[in-house]
């Protein structure tokens, strides 16, 4: 179970959009629309599931230290083109290699998660959150108390409030937004410091992996399977459609 931090999407047209609308009226203004060029921007597709993107390569799994370091190269052209923080793309990137070398058949790309955690939470950065080098977020990201008001669901305090500070309720936690209960069975390390942390994006990363595929059935292959995993995190098809038009967009090198 979790629980999605909003996010805010401007209203009206992008600023793409009103720049090209500029353009052509001081062409027209110039009379040179015959020979003005706009910028064009490709075609997000629909899939589901959506396209995993540039292959992560091969790394040692097993190395001592943050794995997802190894993948700084890979990462470097895809965070320029889609403004992923590299850290973070790193971290997706590592949480797929491990599963592909571990659990082949789930077939988990790493734009599902960087999808997800867009969504869940501007990829580590929601209301001004920064990621270190190790993956850690600060300050944490915590959703609201989940107290049953507001269309919540009510969930009383499962971990004494040792894992998101309130001793009261249920809170979802980090960039993946878990909450205790369920990070208490699927949170493991993955950034080598020796303690699985929910604040932290590789950590977070590999266990929302790892959760994802068993809530796949083991297949995240087919469209049946992965939308059955996605909705383990919200179960609307709009947030379906949010998490794929994320993804698909990150597969083809775009931001979205």
């Amino acid at each position: 179970m979790f629980l999605r931090v909003s996010s805010v999407r401007p209203a009206g047209r992008s600023p793409a959009a009103v720049t090209a609308a500029i353009l052509v009226v001081m062409a027209v203004a110039l009379g040179t629309t015959a020979c003005l060029s706009l910028p064009s921007r490709p075609d997000i597709p629909d899939s589901e599931p959506p396209g995993v993107g540039t292959p992560q390569p091969y790394i040692d799994i097993n190395a001592p230290g943050r794995t997802a370091d190894l993948l700084a190269d890979w990462a470097a052209p895809i965070a320029k083109s889609t403004r992923i923080p590299a850290t973070a793309l790193t971290a997706y990137g590592n949480a797929a290699e491990i599963q592909r070398q571990q659990h082949p058949e789930c077939g988990i790309g790493w734009t599902t998660l960087a999808g997800i955690a867009a969504v869940e939470s501007k990829h580590g950065r929601h209301r001004g959150a920064r990621i270190a080098a190790d993956g850690d977020t600060s300050p944490h990201i915590r959703g609201v108390a989940l107290d049953g008001t507001r269309g919540n669901l009510k969930i009383t305090d499962t971990d004494g409030g040792r894992l998101d500070g309130d001793a009261t309720y249920d809170r979802a936690m980090g960039p993946f937004q878990f909450i205790p209960e369920t990070w208490q069975r699927y949170g493991v390390d993955a950034n080598g410091d020796g303690k699985a942390s929910p604040d932290n994006l590789d950590d977070a990363a590999l266990s929302a992996a790892r959760y994802l595929c068993v809530s796949a059935h083991g297949d995240m292959t087919t469209p049946e399977g992965w939308e059955r995993a996605v909705r383990v995190y919200n179960n609307s098809r709009q947030y379906v459609l949010d998490v794929r038009d994320h993804a698909n967009a990150y597969s083809i090198n775009v931001r979205y």
